[in-house]
C-alpha cells in the first residue's frame, strides 16, 4: 500500500494553473457529452409517449420499427460515447493529470521527485509573483 502524506496542500495543488487546465479540459468534454445524452435517451422517451404513430412506423424492413431503431441507438450512443470519453482520456487527461502529479512532486517530466515540493505545507513556497508565501 502506498504511503500517505498528510501534508500536501490541497487547496494549492487545487488553485494550481496544472490542476484548472485538467478540470477545465475534463469539464468541457463531460458536460456537453451528458447534456447531449440526456437530450437523446429522454427525446426517445418523449416521442415514444407523445408520437406513438410515428413510432410504429416500420423501417427499412416487416417488423423493424422506428421506434425499435431507436431505442438501439442508446445502446450505441452509450458505447460510442463510452469510447470517446477513454480516447480523450488516455490522449488528453492523462498527460494533463501527470502534470498536476509531477507539480505536485515539484518536478519536471521524467525527473526524479526532489526533497522539497511546493505544495508542502510547512514549506515556504516562491512564486514569481510573490515574495516568500508560507503554505497552509
Amino acid at each position: 500500500m502506498a504511503d500517505q502524506r498528510t501534508d500536501t496542500d490541497w487547496v494549492a495543488i487545487e488553485r494550481s494553473a496544472e490542476f484548472q487546465d485538467l478540470t477545465r479540459s475534463k469539464r468541457s468534454f463531460v458536460v456537453p457529452a451528458t447534456i447531449f445524452f440526456m437530450v437523446w435517451y429522454f427525446g426517445f422517451i418523449a416521442l415514444c409517449g407523445y408520437a406513438p404513430d410515428f413510432m410504429g412506423r416500420e423501417f427499412l424492413t416487416d417488423g423493424l420499427t422506428v421506434g425499435y431503431v431507436l431505442a438501439l441507438t442508446q445502446f450505441v450512443m452509450s458505447w460510442a460515447l463510452a469510447g470517446w470519453y477513454v480516447r480523450r482520456a488516455n490522449r488528453v487527461w492523462d498527460p494533463l493529470a501527470t502534470a498536476v502529479r509531477d507539480s505536485v512532486d515539484g518536478r519536471a517530466a521524467g525527473e526524479p521527485a526532489p526533497a522539497t515540493s511546493r505544495f508542502r505545507r510547512d514549506e515556504v513556497a516562491t512564486t514569481e509573483h510573490e515574495e516568500e508565501v508560507p503554505q497552509r
